[in-house]
């Protein structure tokens, strides 16, 4: 494990060290878990560019005109044939709505 000294101002030391004790945490602790945390969001949510978004929907609608129109019969045969699974069990749709929020609140 290395070791990092840092200088913080006196208000963020004195509110990290609130919400260690809120947790019944060590200071140094929570902090390695709030920094962990960050470091995993910005890593698994990354804000696609507007013009990457707008390509892909132009994409996309291209492929739904070159597709056409499908029958009620072949959609439920497509469907029928797709592999079902379960979502993650830690997936809820609470964390959904969170994650979309900080989506949005990226973007």
């Amino acid at each position: 494990m290395s070791r990092l000294t840092l200088r913080l101002p006196e208000t963020l030391h004195q509110q990290l060290a609130y919400l260690a004790e809120g947790e019944g945490v060590s200071l140094n602790q929570h902090i390695v878990y709030a920094l962990t945390r960050q470091a995993a969001l910005a890593h698994a949510i990354q804000v696609v560019p507007e013009a990457e978004v707008e390509q892909q929907q132009q994409s996309f609608q291209l492929l739904i005109k070159q597709l056409g129109q499908a029958l009620s019969a072949e959609i439920q045969s497509v469907l029928a044939t797709r592999e079902q699974t379960e979502p993650e069990a830690d997936l809820s749709s609470d964390v959904v709505a969170r994650l979309q929020e900080r989506i949005q609140k990226r973007a």
